[in-house]
């Protein structure tokens, strides 16, 4: 199935365990659902677990459909600037990667009692919103002159011990190595006699290169939701939600070697990864309002019990410079393998999420608002009946951990005018790490209103540093000295909301 090469993208420290397959990477990947919805929520920095009457509910806290006193139709149109900074070996590489999107479409439609209706029930509303829940869409790498401390080679030799050369070509990258000539079964002992089927390896490249690589990774997560909001004497306020979610999400990778002074000129190794699927999930909220100028929120959001389809296919070059190689009587020049397309199919059930949140209202001045969440990235569980998903679990449950994210913000208004601000945290999700891989962001915006008809925008700035390896060598104590790459993560986003009340 999938190698073991190139992974570890948002994830691991050089410290970290490994798993052969690399599939719990989805587990944290597909499992990311930061608050998302109307310009105006993003603007105060998401929060929307206390909030009410705002389109961001259907997919947010469906209680706040409760707040709505009339019914709303609303779209909004965004772009997105993906910055990274690289450094590798003490030398940078900056990337940008742009993309424009519909994140939120929405229809609220409101039923509400009359004043003089009796009865605790106040009425209610129905929504039904699309929106766009992940973005994948980024590029990233490095490029180094200088030469790396180890080489792709010494991971092929790892991995390739006690494995009998019957059976090599078959294991993944390092069979393809194998294929290529970069590593080579040692075929006779001490004393000079033949090994029947050998199971250990070695190169006659021994020099250390200059590597660079390129990342490219596509796609997106979309949620259609169906949410209904209840109200009971305006005091509390009550709903549920049904999400059906399709994820799409591509990583295309080169990774590259060049020699100087050694029988293998430069070698590639190009992998191409497709994952397709789709899940639902479930959403429970609660609002109170002790008294007037207070919101009290609760949220509950179920895992997302995904269905997903997975195509991979690596291919590798090793450029010689007319080497001869005595062992089997053979000049190699340019060699090419392609592995066979693997198909599998293998569900995946994220983490539920628990939160709460609370609004403080300065009258019809403004307000100020504030969410906390919690998310267990540990709990997160892969099963396939294509593969032995039990490496994967249990690297799950060792590699990640619970999470505590924190956003606060604000809203001031000026007539028909409404000024926002806010910022969030979202907490590291890796267990037992030196490195800060937590999220900061900062959100500002505008909103103007005039009768029914709104519009609001905002602009959202995110930053996150992560660690990639390209391979793992372990060393005498079980770390890995491969090449490691600190990545500098800055996401600034615009969103435009244009909303029509009847």
């Amino acid at each position: 199935m999938r190698s073991s090469f190139l992974v570890f993208f948002f994830l691991i420290s050089i410290t970290s365990s490994f798993s052969q397959s690399g599939y719990f990477e989805d587990a944290y990947r597909f499992s990311q659902n930061k608050p998302a919805g109307s310009a105006r929520i993003m603007g105060i920095g998401g929060t929307q677990w206390s909030l009410g009457g705002d389109v961001s509910n259907i997919s947010g806290n469906p209680a706040g459909l409760g707040f709505f006193r009339s019914s709303e139709a609303s779209i909004t149109l965004g772009g997105s600037d993906w910055g990274v900074e690289t450094s590798f070996l003490g030398q940078n590489r900056k990337y940008n990667t742009s993309n424009f999107s519909l994140p939120n479409l929405s229809f609220v439609l409101s039923s509400k009692k009359g004043p003089f209706n009796r009865g605790a029930f106040k009425g209610g509303a129905f929504g039904v919103s699309i929106q766009r829940i992940a973005n994948f869409n980024t590029k990233y790498g490095y490029f180094s002159d200088q030469l790396g401390e180890t080489s792709i080679i010494d991971f092929y030799l790892q991995d390739s011990f006690g494995i009998p050369e019957n059976q090599i070509e078959s294991f993944g990258l390092t069979g393809l190595a194998y294929s290529t000539y970069q590593i080579n079964p040692i075929a006779f002992d001490a004393d000079g006699n033949a090994i029947n089927n050998p199971d250990t390896y070695d190169s006659f490249i021994l020099g250390l290169p200059f590597q660079d690589e390129t990342i490219t990774q596509e796609g997106t997560a979309n949620q259609i939701t169906f949410a209904y909001g209840a109200n009971f004497n305006h005091k509390f306020f009550v709903g549920g939600s049904l999400g059906i979610r399709s994820l799409n999400f591509n990583s295309f990778k080169v990774y590259n070697e060049e020699f100087i002074d050694e029988p293998l000129i430069n070698s590639s190794v190009r992998e191409n990864l497709l994952i397709n699927g789709s899940g639902i999930n479930v959403n429970l909220g609660l609002i109170y309002k002790p008294v007037e100028y207070v919101n009290l929120g609760f949220n509950f959001q179920s895992p997302t019990w995904y269905t997903l389809n997975e195509e991979y296919d690596a291919s590798m070059s090793a450029n010689y410079d007319n080497f001869y190689f005595e062992q089997e009587d053979v000049t190699l020049g340019n060699l090419q393998e392609v592995s066979d397309i693997f198909i599998s199919r293998y569900n995946l059930n994220t983490p539920l999420k628990l939160g709460v949140g609370a609004t403080f209202f300065a009258g019809k001045k403004g307000f100020i608002s504030a969410d906390v969440d919690w998310v267990d990235f540990s709990a997160a569980r892969l099963n396939s009946n294509d593969f032995n998903e039990g490496p994967d679990n249990e690297a799950i449950r060792s590699t990640y951990t619970s999470t505590l994210n924190f956003r606060l913000g604000g809203e001031a208004k000026f007539g028909q005018f409404s000024l926002r601000g806010g910022y969030g945290y979202f907490g590291d999700p890796i267990a037992n790490s030196n490195y800060d891989r937590s999220t900061q962001q900062i959100s500002g915006g505008v909103g103007y209103r005039i009768k029914n008809f709104k519009i609001d925008f905002a602009l959202v700035n995110q930053r996150f540093n992560t660690l990639y390896s390209s391979y793992q060598v372990l060393d005498n104590t079980g770390g890995n000295i491969g090449p490691v790459t600190e990545i500098k993560n800055s996401i600034t986003s615009g969103f435009l909301t244009l909303s029509l009340g009847f």
